[in-house]
């Protein structure tokens, strides 16, 4: 695993998101965590991936704005239908943990 620069990575970064989005982002650093724009916090192996996402969708992004094609249209009407109408996962990670309990130890009692 190689060391990352922190500036360097920001910096590169800050560039890939400017020319995808038009924007500049506000970027805070707190305890070795990154925060773009108020969002999620991410690690700064997390952001150097971001960069590259953003690098490659770059270009993909300023051709789709001047010409938007039918496959795009379709790919957005798929994720929109995917996603749960009321926006909640059925994931809990209360019924989560007792399955694993249960098949780790059988007899076990669950916690309260």
């Amino acid at each position: 695993m190689s060391k990352l620069d922190k500036d360097q990575v920001i910096e590169k970064f800050t560039e890939a998101y400017k020319s995808a989005h038009g924007k500049t982002p506000t970027v805070e650093a707190k305890g070795g965590w990154y925060s773009i724009d108020g969002g999620k916090n991410v690690r700064l192996s997390a952001l150097e991936e971001m960069t590259n996402d953003l690098a490659s969708s770059g270009s993909n992004t300023k051709t789709a704005k001047k010409k938007p094609s039918k496959s795009d249209n379709k790919a957005a009407t798929k994720t929109k239908t995917s996603k749960n109408p009321k926006g909640k996962s059925s994931f809990s990670v209360k019924d989560y943990w007792q399955e694993k309990i249960i098949a780790q130890n059988p007899g076990s009692k669950l916690p309260r």
